[in-house]
């Protein structure tokens, strides 16, 4: 079964600022980060580099997760990135 919902993290180009969100369409998210299409946190500080992101088949667990991630310290979301993105490369050009 192919994963629904996703638990990403954004920063900006310089890795100083994170956003940590959901969706149930990473690409069309991404779109809409990089094209600057919705206004707020993203837009204003210039956060649209995929540096993680994690599927989830169930709604629940994946907002349960988001919540969890977005309590974390700065430091610990970096190291969560560094684990699985160590050169804090933009996924999203692979997906």
């Amino acid at each position: 079964m192919e994963k629904e919902y996703y638990v990403y993290i954004t920063a900006n180009r310089y890795n100083s600022v994170l956003y940590t969100g959901i969706t149930n369409d990473v690409k069309r998210r991404m779109f809409e980060h990089k094209q600057k299409l919705v206004k707020g946190f993203t837009k204003k500080y210039n956060v649209d580099k995929l540096v993680f992101c994690e599927g989830f088949n169930d709604s629940l667990e994946a907002i349960r997760a988001e919540k969890k991630i977005k309590g974390w310290t700065k430091q610990k979301k970096l190291a969560l990135i560094k684990n699985g993105n160590p050169e804090f490369e933009d996924l999203s050009e692979n997906i």
